[in-house]
């Protein structure tokens, strides 16, 4: 059974930066605890589960502000820039 393909940019700014930050937090070992990680290591280093928290949560944000930069400058160089309240 094939899933319907969704149709191109229906995916939200939001979700798409959660996606971009589970992959590096994954892949980088960013603001682990403890243990060694593939990638960056060093400043990403977390003490507490809430200093932890913290950094998945500033890294979130830079994400979705890249991610919605992004948008803005595709919609602005295509002459498409949506009406529909996107968060500057």
């Amino acid at each position: 059974m094939e899933l319907p393909a969704l149709p191109l940019g229906s995916r939200r700014n939001e979700d798409i930066a959660l996606d971009l930050m589970k992959f590096i937090a994954m892949t980088t070992g960013y603001g682990k605890t403890s243990g060694a990680g593939v990638g960056f290591q060093g400043s990403g280093a977390a003490a507490k589960p809430e200093d932890y928290a913290a950094h998945l949560l500033e890294l979130y944000g830079r994400c979705l502000h890249k991610r919605q930069r992004w948008r803005r400058e595709r919609d602005d160089h295509k002459g498409t820039r949506r009406s529909t309240g996107e968060i500057d």
